[in-house]
């Protein structure tokens, strides 16, 4: 499977910025072997689209809204990320669970509508640390896939534990497969063994050109979501080399 390498800009870049951080991706991207993607802030998607178009990286929202149209004042729709040249969303993200109280099933509905907006949906599960040290890691990422999934889902799943999310603090190689693996016989117990092994898994928390090459030659770990490393174009164009 080729490598998938998402960067999540989150609330970072205004429009000089951004389009600064655009220009350094396209004049450095060159014939990586990995495929790319970057997702700015939503102000932002447009202009990063047509700064990067023909580029070979693609775009991506940070959110969507589980319904298509409404009065919903300051949301976004699947539609309306599409109609701007977005073609994955981000979902489910740990921080978006903290700041805006998100469910599984919340997530799972934003899915469908993500599916239904011709959108490649990547859906983010991790456990915290206290879940960790308390031995319920499988558990709590079994319950947040099982229940974010939605019908005929063929997306992308980022695993992201919580304790590793700009900690500096990344889990092992080891800790990582582990989870990769897990994850991926859950969902071939939701989903069937095909699907499951054909939807990437990617890694997200404290990703680094350094660590990066010894975390992506892992049997189930198919590429990156990058955070802060992402809004660094020569930190983030080394996570690409080192995953190629």
């Amino acid at each position: 499977m080729r490598p998938l390498i998402a960067g999540n800009w989150k609330m970072h870049g205004l429009t000089a910025e951004s389009a600064e951080l655009a220009q350094a991706l396209r004049k450095g991207v060159g014939a990586l072997a990995p495929e790319m993607l970057v997702c700015p802030p939503a102000t932002q998607i447009a202009a990063v689209a047509a700064i990067l178009e023909h580029s070979g990286i693609a775009i991506g929202g940070q959110d969507c809204h589980a319904e298509t149209q409404g009065a919903h004042t300051g949301e976004i729709s699947a539609a309306m990320l599409r109609d701007v040249g977005a073609s994955f969303v981000i979902l489910g993200h740990s921080e978006r669970q903290a700041d805006q109280g998100e469910t599984d099933e919340l997530v799972a509905a934003k899915a469908r509508a993500a599916v239904a907006a011709g959108l490649v949906a990547i859906i983010c599960v991790g456990e915290s640390g206290a879940e960790r040290a308390a031995g319920q890691a499988e558990a709590v990422v079994e319950r947040q896939l099982a229940g974010s999934l939605c019908e005929d889902f063929a997306g992308v799943i980022a695993y992201e534990p919580i304790w590793a999310i700009g900690t500096g603090e990344t889990a092992t190689p080891e800790i990582a497969q582990e989870a990769h693996r897990y994850l991926r016989g859950v969902m071939a117990g939701e989903l069937g063994e095909g699907v499951a092994a054909a939807v990437p898994i990617l890694y997200g928390g404290s990703v680094t050109p350094d660590n990066a090459a010894h975390l992506i030659v892992q049997l189930d770990l198919d590429g990156f979501l990058v955070g802060g490393a992402s809004l660094d174009p020569q930190k983030f164009l080394a996570i690409i080399r080192s995953s190629g």
